[in-house]
């Protein structure tokens, strides 16, 4: 940790003590939320926290017997594109 990281922790260390003991409910009601919206997180209501489906199937690919797939033959088509020729006019 260098000098500035530490100097600013204990900063942050003696403002945190002395608003405790100016005055505790204003750092109560943070905490509070905080400590709320982590047990919400931790262990949320109702049917949300459900099991997850496994993704693949029980039977692996090497069992299933192997499907031929036919391509289609399609032939390229060429689309004539012009560079610009120098002789040629820009307009029509």
């Amino acid at each position: 940790m260098s000098l500035l990281s530490i100097v600013i922790l204990v900063l942050v260390v003696i403002g945190i003590v002395s608003q405790t003991i100016s005055n505790p409910y204003q750092l109560l009601i943070p905490v509070v939320v905080f400590g709320v919206i982590y047990l919400l997180y931790k262990f949320p209501p109702g049917g949300v926290r459900t099991k997850a489906k496994p993704r693949y199937k029980t039977q692996s690919r090497k069992d299933q017997p192997a499907k031929s797939k036919q391509r289609k033959n399609m032939p390229f088509r060429v689309i004539e594109g012009g560079k610009d020729d120098d002789n040629l006019p820009k307009y029509h």
